[in-house]
């Protein structure tokens, strides 16, 4: 055990440098998306208190009209440091100048699963067939207004052939974990990615969709241009996709991303 917390403070002071005086200490704002906020809420506090900053977070989903969104957040002028999002999204701030390129860190991998309430009888998903008929035998269904919702809503549910089927029974369910709509009883089945289902109360993970059918998210994080402690920015990011900090993200659900 002290052999383990001697190599993550090994890890943190080589990923971040010395520990700053408390006098010295910044507060880093942080927007993050929910794919990556749970493994996030175990790391962050680590290398906040190993380095002596802190951390101020706002959640958000990485597009949509509401307001919480983090590119609707940065458009009003909310201050952020470092922001935490799908791939692609962070993507089109960067081409709009509002995210630094060279900032760019790869952070992790997102599947999408299934969830039912907790005592529900749990449905068969385990093929493409056995999926498709529990979709259609479900009364509702409800799925989240990021990307993995697009991809169900947009593509999913044509590739199986029951976009007409489904109509009037599944629904966006925009902002709040979808799996919360299911544990209070709203909606039957939620599909979201693993790491967003996993930690709501009240609702059983059923799992992964067949991989067939998957659409995997990339969730990367970057450093807006006006942010107000770069440097730290930069030192978080570094020890969010560090190797050490994998056993974490893989128990959240998602997976490490693949050395190519």
């Amino acid at each position: 055990m002290l052999r383990r917390y001697l190599r993550l403070a090994v890890t943190l002071l080589t990923l971040t440098g010395p520990l700053a005086p408390l006098a010295q200490a910044a507060e880093v704002n942080v927007m993050t998306s929910g794919g990556f906020t749970a493994a996030y809420q175990v790391l962050g506090p680590k290398w906040a208190q190993a380095t002596g900053n802190t951390l101020h977070t706002e959640l958000g989903p990485s597009m949509g009209q509401a307001p919480q969104a983090i590119p609707n957040r940065l458009a009003r002028g909310e201050p952020a440091d470092v922001v935490i999002m799908v791939g692609y999204a962070l993507d089109e701030l960067i081409k709009q100048g509002k995210v630094r390129a060279d900032s760019r860190v790869e952070l992790a991998d997102s599947r999408i699963g299934v969830a039912v309430k907790d005592g529900a009888p749990v449905p068969d998903i385990s093929t493409e067939a056995a999926f498709k008929a529990t979709l259609l035998n479900a009364r509702s269904i409800g799925y989240s207004d990021s990307a993995s919702g697009v991809y169900i809503e947009q593509q999913m549910f044509k590739r199986l052939g029951i976009e007409a089927q489904v109509k009037g029974r599944a629904q966006m369910i925009p902002r709040i974990p979808v799996a919360s709509q299911v544990a209070e009883g709203k909606v039957e089945l939620g599909l979201q990615q693993v790491s967003e289902l996993l930690p709501v109360k009240g609702a059983h993970f059923v799992g992964k969709i067949p991989e067939l059918l998957q659409s995997v998210t990339r969730f990367a994080a970057g450093v807006p241009t006006g942010a107000r402690h770069t440097e730290e920015a930069k030192a978080l990011l570094r020890y969010l996709a560090a190797p050490e900090s994998q056993p974490t993200v893989q128990r959240t659900g998602l997976d490490s991303v693949s050395s190519e």
